[in-house]
């Protein structure tokens, strides 16, 4: 037990080292290619923090047993949006509070156009990814497929302008680099190629002795599978938001998180619809309805004041508790 506590430890200091240098050198990507944060938050860092997660339904689908496999790829690739628009918008919700000392509102300082469109985006595409489960054959399954990918396209493409330059933002020196002048292109993407290794890596070691230690304390399967794997696995995204929203970023913090909701309710369903049956079981069907309500929760909220105000998120975070109580219900 002690050698996966220390085990566990070193996972997470590998991300949250991977996560902090990963959070610098995409901002001096953003600025090297004159990207907005738009551009930044919900495609370039989306992306490349969501491969711990994504590599799990991947490898057990395309590479795992017919059945229980596919059943746990399903289950991950509806479980890491759920964990996102839930307990990852709680994270940064409590962070604004912790981090905000102005005694305001404490108002999430967003652009709203892009909050708005991620959340348009994933609700839209979450729920047809859901609702190919119902069709009856796969030809309409695989249209479906089709649809999500250009969708995704789509979104990519309008995504890229929207927003200020990371140029107009401070941003701290680059870490690999300690000479005068701008660091050249291929410094930054070394720097972001390390970090992401490190993310991946210690992500690895963290669900492994995550696993382990369950299993010595006699902790359910389901218990793991559904609560205890999915919540390591998205610690990158909470982390680089953390650290956005202490560096006063919160549009690239949210759109971390929400960039990579669209990415995994887009991309990686495609997936699971062509490679599985795509048929899911009641418990998974619940967290993608709860994912569903938690963001269009947020979506209201914001359409209606016009604002994200900080405790607004605690309601994502109770909607996680209610499937965690309710998870722990059907196990114990």
């Amino acid at each position: 037990m002690v050698v996966n506590i220390m085990v566990l430890a070193a996972g997470l200091l590998a991300i949250l080292l991977g996560a902090k240098t990963f959070t610098n050198g995409i901002e001096w990507l953003g600025k090297k290619l004159n990207l907005s944060e738009g551009a930044v938050g919900s495609v370039l860092a989306a992306v490349g923090t969501a491969l711990p997660e994504t590599m799990v339904p991947i490898i057990a689908i395309l590479f795992g047993p017919v059945g229980s496999a596919h059943e746990v790829g399903i289950g991950a690739i509806l479980g890491a949006p759920f964990m996102l628009s839930t307990l990852a918008f709680g994270v940064v919700g409590i962070s604004k509070m912790f981090y905000c000392r102005d005694g305001g509102s404490r108002c999430i300082d967003v652009k709203n156009s892009i909050l708005m469109r991620d959340l348009k985006y994933f609700i839209f595409f979450y729920s047809l990814a859901v609702a190919a489960a119902f069709l009856p054959i796969q030809p309409l399954k695989i249209m479906v497929a089709v649809i999500l990918l250009l969708g995704y396209i789509f979104y990519v493409k309008i995504t890229l302008g929207d927003g200020d330059t990371l140029s107009e933002l401070d941003i701290d020196p680059l870490y690999f680099w300690k000479r005068e002048g701008e660091p050249p292109l291929w410094v930054m993407l070394s720097q972001i190629a390390v970090s992401l290794a490190l993310i991946v890596v210690g992500a690895d070691y963290f669900v492994g002795a995550l696993g382990n230690l369950a299993t010595s304390l006699m902790a359910p399967a389901l218990i793991l599978s559904l609560i205890i794997t999915p919540v390591a696995t998205e610690l990158p995204e909470k982390f680089n938001s953390v650290i956005w929203v202490k560096g006063g970023k919160d549009t690239l913090a949210m759109g971390n998180i929400t960039g990579a909701m669209v990415f995994q309710s887009t991309i990686i369903p495609i997936i699971g619809i062509l490679f599985t049956p795509w048929i899911i079981s009641p418990l998974a069907a619940l967290s993608a309805g709860l994912a569903l309500l938690s963001s269009l929760t947020i979506f209201l909220f914001v359409k209606r004041q016009k604002e994200l105000k900080a405790t607004v998120m605690f309601y994502p975070a109770a909607i996680y508790g209610i499937f965690l109580l309710l998870a722990l219900t059907v196990v114990l």
